[in-house]
């Protein structure tokens, strides 16, 4: 890809977005720098795609280089490691942004890498690794559908802010991450000191207006040098296979969707997941069908059916109405010698809360690209195999879990 700068101006604030200097090996790789702090972002697709899979195999990671700041790490052990919570979490913030705008079908597995090489300690590096993030898939070959951008809105004597530096950040009631495309938001994050909801509002409102410029640069920059989009790989699903599907099951499916019961639910789903595995795939026979195109019809199948029953009948998958919760318990004091205990039960959702209390020695210490500081509050949250029914791997929490605590 041949060498190419543009530059976003946000309220006076520069962000400069640079491609074929650094990665060029990489589907889709984009340099941005916003004042001394700079981002780099790359795209990669598998070369083949594995055929069993009916889901989009995407992977995120950012991270952030102590040497962005002239800094090592402070133990013995001097290379980075495992991520911290504060970089999982951004991850998530690009992942979650990113997934819903590639092409359905598209099985491919994808990659996409952000590091912090350089900060000035100004501008926050979070939202600008989404915008570059975005810029990387727009300008490869991967079916992104349309270009994304973020902001971070602040709010400080009365004045909204867009991306504000870090001193001003610590004076600010609000810190409001948005993310989204030119025609909605697709995320927020954040938190607010006793804002109103109109205030909330309108926040989300300036921040739209500087997402839209962000998206617009970004997708006229795609149409001057971005690669042609790889469609040949993505997988359609046929009207015929949908149709089979739904002459096999969508009877028994129609009363598995009201079964209250969470187990006896499940039962139904397997006895019909069976059915499908006798009409479709008879032993010594040939298939007409790929599997993972009978799973992923049977699951549009069974959103399809759902959604019908909320909007047509006001019911939900256990026939619920929409103004009805589950079953709501509380109990507290149930362990001895714990600090305190509650166990809170929603229907068949439970959750074990256990609280310690600790003297300020005590606090959950990190280091980052801010420097070294202490945690006086955090939740540690677990989701093990059990709770699902399941088995699986126990171990180190996931990301999921670090993202939830």
């Amino acid at each position: 890809m041949q060498r190419k700068t543009i530059q976003v101006s946000l309220d006076g604030k520069e962000i400069i977005f640079e491609t074929g200097k650094i990665a060029k090996q990489a589907n889709g790789s984009v340099f941005l720098h916003c004042g001394e702090t700079s981002v780099l972002a790359t795209a990669c697709a598998a070369q083949t795609v594995n055929e069993e899979i009916d889901f989009f195999p995407l992977r995120v990671d950012y991270q952030e280089k102590l040497s962005s700041v002239g800094k090592t790490l402070g133990g013995f052990i001097k290379r980075e490691g495992k991520p911290s919570t504060h970089e999982i979490l951004v991850s998530r913030f690009i992942d979650r942004t990113l997934r819903p705008l590639f092409e359905d079908g598209y099985y491919t597995e994808v990659q996409v890498l952000a590091y912090v090489y350089s900060y000035d300690g100004v501008n926050i590096p979070d939202v600008l690794s989404i915008c570059a993030a975005s810029a990387a898939l727009a300008l490869s070959d991967i079916p992104l559908i349309k270009p994304i951008g973020a902001v971070r809105v602040g709010y400080i004597d009365g004045k909204f802010i867009v991306n504000p530096s870090n001193d001003e950040k610590k004076l600010s009631k609000l810190d409001l991450i948005l993310a989204g495309t030119e025609d909605a938001i697709l995320m927020i994050e954040g938190y607010c000191d006793f804002l109103t909801e109109e205030q909330i509002l309108e926040a989300i409102e300036y921040g739209h207006k500087y997402i839209k410029k962000i998206c617009h640069a970004i997708h006229e920059w795609q149409k001057e040098i971005g690669k042609p989009k790889n469609l040949k790989d993505i997988h359609h699903l046929s009207k015929e296979v949908q149709e089979d599907v739904s002459k096999s099951v969508s009877h028994l499916l129609e009363k598995a969707l009201l079964i209250a019961n969470k187990k006896e639910r499940s039962d139904a789903f397997g006895s019909m997941q069976k059915i499908l595995q006798e009409v479709f795939f008879p032993k010594g026979q040939e298939p007409k069908y790929l599997k993972k195109d009978v799973q992923f019809a049977f699951k549009k199948l069974s959103s399809d059916l759902m959604r019908k029953k909320i909007l047509d009948e006001n019911l939900r998958i256990d026939g619920r109405k929409m103004n009805e919760i589950r079953p709501i318990d509380i109990e507290v004091g149930l362990l001895g010698r714990t600090h305190g205990s509650a166990l809170f039960t929603r229907g068949e959702t439970q959750a074990l809360a256990v609280c310690t209390l600790g003297g300020e020695t005590m606090g959950q210490r990190f280091e980052n690209l801010h420097g070294e500081g202490t945690q006086r509050f955090y939740l540690q949250y677990h989701f093990p195999p059990f709770s699902v029914g399941e088995v699986g791997r126990s171990g180190f929490p996931g990301r999921r879990e670090i993202g939830h605590g």
